[in-house]
């Protein structure tokens, strides 16, 4: 069966375009992934991914989620709330272009719907913008979260591209 899913590009061009939410956070913190560990990258695709198809990495033997988590441009971030995972994100850095990809980005389901997307994402931006960047992007498409457009767009992000795509 073929289906037409409709994806769309966001970009911000600034941190002061940044509309950062007014929650606050303090039971919990984002920490860098270091040294590295493929299995918390497989461990939310798979887990926050079920649900949206993501389906990609799927098929990726260990060494190629090895592979994809040492090379230096990918950074993960991962939220926590104490020592209870909670959501992610990847960040692949476009230096020689001066831009960084939000490349995967997500909260576990019996955490959503809390605002802490909000809170994610504005830290995802934030740290895109420490490294002298003109520009932090990403995709979306309408197979993800109900919230995940309306929360791009509300922190600030502007879509530069849509389309149609079957699959």
């Amino acid at each position: 069966m073929i289906e037409e899913v409709k994806r769309n590009y966001l970009e911000i061009n600034s941190i002061k375009d940044l509309k950062e939410t007014n929650k606050s956070f303090d039971d919990f913190s984002i920490v860098l992934i270091d040294p590295i560990n493929f299995q918390l990258n497989k461990f939310f695709y798979k887990n926050i991914g079920k649900k949206h198809r993501w389906v990609d990495r799927l098929i990726w033997s260990e060494q190629q989620w090895i592979d994809y988590v040492s090379n230096s441009k990918v950074k993960t971030y991962v939220l926590k709330k104490k020592d209870n995972l909670v959501g992610f994100f990847e960040l692949i850095f476009h230096l020689e272009n001066k831009e960084v990809e939000i490349a995967y980005f997500g909260i576990l389901e019996e955490y959503q719907n809390k605002k802490l997307g909000s809170f994610l994402l504005s830290e995802a931006i934030k740290k895109s913008f420490n490294e002298n960047i003109n520009r932090v992007w990403l995709h979306t498409c309408s197979l993800d979260h109900e919230n995940a457009l309306k929360n791009y767009l509300a922190r600030g992000m502007k879509i530069y591209k849509s389309e149609i795509v079957k699959i």
